[in-house]
């Protein structure tokens, strides 16, 4: 994009909007759905970055059997910390079962990794350390669909949210969002899986809907829902009063992009939060191999979130 083009683009922007930011890939490997997290350790604190790998998968579909960690100390550089674990870990499990969106979380002085494999399970590891050494929480799944009431059709994606009284939620699910409180153990459900309210939605839109990648965080006492619409998907978000909902539509995070899939996470720190979303942005990348980027995230003074824009990376311009 020329500079005039970006100042034009700019200015075609609705005032709720950011200004457009420059998409870059974290790492010159394909990685998708990110599940960012700052951790403290007895190194000093860290950012934590696990990924589905798409680099080891066929190319042909998101068929990888590994995750995927990068770190970085200030969200700039990042560095490839290698494989944290693989759907072998689960020996309930098929070995070749795929490995989808993780997710991770710290509580009791260990760090817990949320594993959707072979896309009708959720498995938990556990581990002293944050990038390895995880092994099977409970010997079993999760969350099954063949096994819990309202799993859903594909229970995938999990996200983790504890909140500030110690409350620890997790949300997944295609096309019906799910949430079920987690006992203080991180390895046990308490209490039974729920349909996320989202209240709002455009009805003259039917493109603005849930599809897929849900994620909780909270800011300045509101608690934002964000997910995918679908198959090419926006970034939407909704907010409530509480982790449960229900939730009411707010608007765009992040429009389509060239990419038949989107996943976000949302990290604050520092004063300062980020989005982290996947797009075409390396060459030879596609809908099976795509890329890890980041951009700042900015509230109005009512609490919306601003839509984030994004100007692709050269590396996926034609």
């Amino acid at each position: 994009m020329t500079r005039l083009a970006a100042l034009l683009f700019a200015l075609s922007l609705p005032a709720f909007a950011q200004s457009p930011q420059a998409a870059q890939p974290i790492s010159q490997r394909f990685a998708a759905d990110p599940s960012p997290h700052y951790f403290k350790t007895k190194d000093g604190g860290m950012f934590y970055l696990y990924a589905t790998d798409d680099a080891s998968n066929s190319g042909k579909y998101w068929d990888s059997t590994t995750w995927r960690l990068y770190t970085s100390r200030d969200m700039k550089t990042w560095q490839d910390a290698g494989i944290p674990l693989a759907v072998t870990v689960f020996k309930w499990a098929r070995p070749d079962a795929k490995a989808w969106a993780p997710e991770a979380a710290y509580r009791n002085g260990k760090y817990y990794f949320y594993a959707p494999v072979g896309g009708d399970r959720i498995g938990v590891a556990v581990s002293d350390r944050p990038d390895g050494g995880f092994v099977d929480a409970r010997k079993d799944a999760l969350v099954d669909r063949a096994r819990d009431v309202n799993a859903g059709d594909e229970p995938i994606d999990p996200a983790v949210f504890i909140d500030k009284d110690g409350q620890a939620y997790m949300y997944f699910g295609t096309r019906v969002p799910k949430v079920v409180k987690l006992k203080r153990d991180m390895i046990s459900l308490d209490g039974p899986i729920r349909i996320v309210g989202i209240e709002g939605l455009p009805a003259s839109d039917s493109k603005k809907k849930y599809g897929e990648a849900p994620f909780m965080h909270e800011h300045n006492g509101v608690y934002y829902f964000t997910f995918s619409s679908g198959w090419p998907g926006q970034i939407l978000y909704a907010t409530g009063k509480s982790p449960m909902g229900p939730f009411t539509y707010g608007g765009v995070v992040l429009d389509y992009l060239n990419i038949s899939t989107n996943h976000q996470a949302i990290v604050e720190h520092g004063g300062k939060s980020w989005l982290f979303y996947h797009d075409n942005l390396l060459p030879g990348g596609s809908g099976w191999r795509r890329a890890i980027a980041i951009a700042p995230l900015e509230y109005g003074p009512d609490g919306a979130i601003r839509q984030v824009n994004v100007v692709p990376a050269p590396a996926a311009q034609p």
